[in-house]
């Protein structure tokens, strides 16, 4: 019988310190779920990308069909189901996040309420597969404990699951779905997981879970269960209804077997063969057919109905909307990135170092750069500076790609729950990796700038500084914005590198005077940050200097190696306008930072809609 729009008592503890364990009778009103008639179809490519005349041609692959139940407060329904039945596609339906939509029918109806599009993440809580509320999931004990992660050990699997249940339990929903919760989890873990979900249940919530070979002692803590068979709900109801109406049906449940396990086997399709497909195909089928004309199946029709068409409806129950402030989620955002990279002491060290340890190669190689012409004065500085336009762009392209993708994944999900922005989470990195881009550039600038040699000026150095550390950022903000539009980082990571190579060969003019290049390529170095950062560090250290040529002043030896006696005149000849540009290209540089920071904001802004569209 349906309680839709009326009160039900829920139990909580009268005393706050736990030690009198009394109960109380809460009353809250009640809340309902209704599904009715959700269908869900994909259409595939017949054979694989590499034949052409198969690949050209698709079919239409029935997902769900016609899948319709009830659940009300109080209550926690089990989707039971072999691999490849439809359960996880369901829970997906079911909170609205399936890809095609345009291939999913059916409604979800909250409290007899039809949900729209943009309301199901602010009504339901979704705990994915992958996986006062510390206390309430009985997390207090490892409330200042490392989660972990393949890098380094942290809690147990089963304390992992509990973490998720919670983190959804920070916006107090009313109803709360989640994918398979206790797999991988052992025995007693998983009983203790799904008795706690049935407890949450108790409370006055709603809660739906899938879930892959339950034990027999779970039996009688669900108080619906579903069973699902390619794609149809072959049951819906309590569990002794379960077990009347397959006995009914003539497949009674032997004793000492767990029921689970009988009936999710005798709805199975054997596909060994194709005499047994065919066989239990049928024999599904036939099970379908009487669960569609059964008495239960009717009621849910009826009870989805009625609630549907009540005049006092109780409002939807959407989730806690009192968040902090856009600055307060970034600030516990940047806090939460930092602890946690924070308790990787080796990767913190190599950030911190890697910069330095290229500069040890360069100086090994360099050691000590002179004014002599004949033995590389310019050779050698030019190098020096093709390096550090080059290199520190690839190691921030490294910290990207190798730390941002998992908080991209976390953003993702967490986003979807209404929790933060993802722009939130690229923001907070950003702020997060500022402060060691600077350390790791200043210790690298340190150490080669004066064991190298190069100009012995303090205001020079500072400039020195400024454009390695700029590169390094953009080169980190570069592979930030193809982070929000490409999902694989290996790609991404050869993308960028290829940019910054072609930038490096295009704007530095090192390997080839700008002058010399045809014009779409002049044009196009524009458009690197290269040029500018190749120009400043050239000026900055050929201005002024004067050259040698074998112990001799260059103007009074005939050596074709001695060119130029002043660096003045290595300037002019192959970066023609450089002296007098070298204010608007160090502005330029730093344009480039705020520039693509804003691309890969936007970029994920891309991305939500790319996501919203699959």
């Amino acid at each position: 019988m349906s309680m839709s729009g009326r009160m039900s008592p829920t139990l909580e503890r009268s005393d706050s310190n736990g030690q009198t364990g009394r109960v109380k009778a809460v009353v809250q009103p009640s809340n309902s779920i209704s599904v009715q008639g959700i269908s869900y179809t994909i259409r595939e490519h017949v054979g694989p990308w590499w034949n052409v005349s198969l690949y050209r041609k698709k079919w239409t692959r029935q997902i769900l069909k016609d899948v319709s139940f009830h659940v009300e407060s109080g209550q926690m329904m089990g989707i039971l189901g072999n691999s490849g039945s439809g359960k996880t596609t369901l829970l997906d339906a079911i909170s609205g996040r399936l890809g095609h939509k345009d291939n999913c029918f059916g409604d979800v109806y909250l409290n007899g309420c039809q949900l729209k599009k943009e309301q199901f993440k602010d009504c339901l809580s979704y705990v994915p597969q992958v996986d006062a509320v510390m206390a309430e999931v009985s997390l207090s004990h490892i409330a200042d404990k490392i989660i972990g992660s393949r890098n380094f050990v942290g809690i147990s699997g089963g304390e992992r699951r509990l973490v998720s249940i919670g983190a959804q339990l920070l916006q107090d929903p009313k109803v709360m779905l989640l994918d398979e919760p206790t797999t991988g989890l052992d025995c007693l873990t998983a009983k203790q997981i799904v008795s706690l979900l049935s407890e949450l249940a108790h409370r006055g919530r709603i809660v739906i879970i899938t879930i892959h070979q339950p034990r027999s002692e779970l039996f009688r803590l669900f108080d619906k269960i579903t069973i699902m068979s390619f794609g149809e709900m072959v049951f819906c109801g309590n569990p002794m209804e379960m077990i009347t109406f397959f006995s009914d049906c003539g497949y009674s449940c032997p004793e000492q077997s767990n029921p689970f396990d009988f009936y999710v086997d005798l709805t199975s399709v054997d596909t060994r063969s194709k005499e047994r497909e065919l066989e239990t195909y049928s024999r599904v089928q036939v099970i379908v057919s009487a669960y569609k004309n059964s008495e239960i199946f009717s009621n849910v029709l009826a009870t989805i109905e009625r609630t549907k068409s009540m005049k006092e409806l109780t409002p939807i129950p959407f989730k806690n909307k009192d968040s902090p402030n856009a600055f307060r989620q970034l600030w516990v955002l940047v806090r939460r990135i930092t602890r946690n990279f924070s308790r990787d002491k080796m990767g913190v060290i190599m950030r911190l170092l890697q910069n330095l340890l290229f500069g040890l190669f360069v100086v090994f190689f360099l050691f000590r750069l002179r004014n002599d012409l004949e033995k590389g004065a310019v050779q050698d500085r030019v190098g020096l500076v093709y390096q550090c336009v080059s290199a520190p762009p690839y190691t921030g392209m490294l910290n990207s790609a190798v730390l941002f993708p998992p908080l991209r994944a976390i953003s993702d999900q967490e986003s979807k729950d209404g929790l933060y922005k993802k722009w939130q989470m690229l923001l907070a990195y950003i702020v997060h990796f500022l402060p060691f881009s600077v350390i790791s550039v200043a210790i690298f600038c340190i150490f080669i700038y004066w064991i190298a040699g190069l100009h012995p000026d303090a205001a020079r150095f500072g400039v020195f500084f400024a454009v390695v550390l700029a590169c390094h950022i953009i080169g980190e903000l570069l592979t930030l914005a193809v982070l929000g539009v490409v999902q694989n980082p290996n790609i991404v990571q050869s993308g960028v590198v290829l940019l910054n190579s072609a930038g490096v060969t295009m704007g530095t003019g090192l390997l080839r005077t700008i002058e010399d290049m045809p014009t779409i390529f002049k044009i196009l170095s524009y458009l690197t940050f290269q040029k500018y950062s190749s120009e400043i560090l050239i000026v900055n250290e050929f201005y002024g200097l004067n050259f040698t040529c074998g112990g001799a002043n260059s103007s009074t030896t005939p050596n074709p190696v001695c060119v130029f006696s002043e660096g003045t005149q290595f300037i002019e000849k192959n970066f023609p306008g450089a002296l007098c540009q070298f204010t608007l290209d160090f502005l330029i540089l730093y344009a480039f930072i705020p520039g693509l920071a804003i691309v890969a904001l936007l970029s994920f802004k891309i991305r939500d809609r790319i996501i919203a569209r699959q």
